[in-house]
């Protein structure tokens, strides 16, 4: 039999245990603030019907959709042995016959299929967040996967704009919590970016207006000025675009000068006055709450998607490390009308897990115990010392320490250099001596330091 060289399929990573300690560690403080916000979390099968899924993310993202092969005899179906392999206009009608599963592409669209088919159960706000994986078939590249996670948190059926100011809090909590201290969330509106477009007399073209403004950190004003050139705006347009773009000052100015801009535009005032919604709720229950770490900036060039929101738009950037957004999301109307569940609004935001763990492990933030697996390791040196051991391992594992007892008897040497290639902080010697006085030598693995203790004194030490 031939041997088969082991390899990854292209975009895909494993995750070694240090890795996925550190990974958790990062998954179970942002849920433990969504939980303290009062969201649920839900699941969602890995894979969806490919109707469930197509027409939802533009001709691109379905073409970057993971279609799963049916089983079975393809050419069994008289319908499929007629199939016209020769004309090459025929390979999308192809797909509906060989596969009708897919890969989830994010978990938005399972989430708003979940509210539809269960829409009888839940109650309304319904707040639920999700941690899964998610697929594309992107072409690899240095940070970007075709497998990875999404860490998601939506509230649909509420209209309030309570729920943009918790999800500022909830970034600024668990941010803060993973130990960053150099943050801006930036948030915009919708409403105010149709509302540009409309006093320049451009409303049809809005999107091409925010996809070129959107890129203004990227190519700067000269670069944005040329793409809305070629995009069908004229000068006298940029003229009045211009001073809007480069709107400077702190939120409070901001907001002034877009009432001055946008004073003929009811639907820019309106997002003017939501934007300013947003900052009294946040100010209200950030006076009893955790410090505003977080920069709260009013960035008028934050376009994000603007196909799909309809309010309120977050990004998130570390300003500690030259990294792209590590969150964003926004308010979105409609969500459930692609499954016919009509006028249900909805928000939402999500966590980028992958960015937040470089940035993590580049400024060395993550904590000692998300490096730590096993906490105590008790040596085996002969039948008669694991004997003795074999209670007392239990005994740090019944007073929720992890112990481990080696696995068979060994030298010492061999059995340190286990403790040290797993990072085991302390190592419990048992030889006859400790037997007969029942004091058991503790090793500090970091210090080299060993003294002499009882079981009990030691379950002290490390608890």
């Amino acid at each position: 039999m031939s041997v088969i060289k082991p390899s990854l399929a292209k975009g895909t990573r494993d995750f070694s245990p240090v890795e996925m300690v550190k990974r958790n560690f990062i998954y179970d403080t942002i849920k433990t603030v969504f939980r303290k916000y009062g969201y649920a979390e839900i699941q969602t099968p890995s894979f969806e019907n490919l109707s469930t899924l197509t027409g939802k993310y533009g001709d691109e993202g379905d073409k970057l959709i993971f279609k799963i092969l049916n089983s079975g005899e393809f050419l069994k179906d008289p319908k499929k042995k007629s199939f016209d392999f020769a004309d090459e206009d025929n390979s999308n009608k192809l797909i509906p016959l060989i596969s009708e599963k897919a890969l989830r592409y994010d978990l938005t669209v399972p989430f708003a299929r979940y509210v539809v088919m269960h829409q009888h159960e839940i109650t309304l706000p319904f707040k639920r967040f999700q941690v899964q994986p998610v697929w594309r078939a992107d072409r690899p590249q240095k940070g970007r996967y075709r497998e990875f996670y999404q860490c998601d948190v939506d509230v649909v059926g509420s209209e309030s704009l309570l729920n943009e100011a918790e999800f500022i809090l909830i970034y600024n909590e668990a941010l803060s919590k993973l130990g960053l201290k150099d943050f801006s969330i930036k948030i915009n509106n919708r409403k105010i970016l149709s509302g540009i477009a409309e006093i320049i007399g451009k409303p049809d073209l809005i999107i091409d207006m925010t996809v070129a403004i959107d890129k203004l950190d990227k190519i700067g004003l000269d670069g944005v000025s040329k793409e809305l050139l070629e995009r069908g705006f004229t000068e006298a347009d940029l003229e009045k675009l211009r001073p809007v773009i480069l709107l400077e000052g702190a939120n409070e100015e901001k907001l002034i000068s877009l009432k001055t801009v946008l004073a003929q535009s009811e639907t820019g005032l309106k997002g003017v006055a939501e934007i300013e919604q947003v900052f009294e709720y946040v100010e209200s229950l950030n006076s009893y709450g955790l410090p505003l770490t977080a920069k709260l900036e009013l960035d008028i060039t934050l376009a994000r998607g603007l196909n799909y929101y309809t309010g309120c738009i977050f990004e998130v950037k570390t300003n500690e490390v030259a990294m792209g957004s590590i969150g964003g999301g926004g308010r979105y109307d409609d969500l459930t009308g692609m499954f016919g569940l009509k006028d249900l609004t909805g928000v939402g935001v999500s966590f980028g897990a992958d960015r937040i763990y470089d940035v993590l492990e580049e400024l060395n933030l993550f904590p000692a115990s998300a490096e730590v697996g096993t906490k105590v390791l008790i040596s085996n040196f002969d039948a008669e010392a694991e004997k003795y051991a074999l209670p007392i391992v239990q005994q740090f594992r019944n007073a929720g320490i992890s112990a481990e007892l080696y696995p068979s008897s060994a030298k010492l040497k061999k059995q340190m250099a286990y403790a040290d290639a797993k990072n085991i902080p302390y190592v419990i010697l048992i030889g006859g001596d400790e037997i007969a006085s029942g004091e058991l030598t503790l090793k500090d693995m970091q210090s080299g330091e060993q003294k002499k203790l009882t079981v009990l004194g030691i379950l002290e030490l490390l608890k």
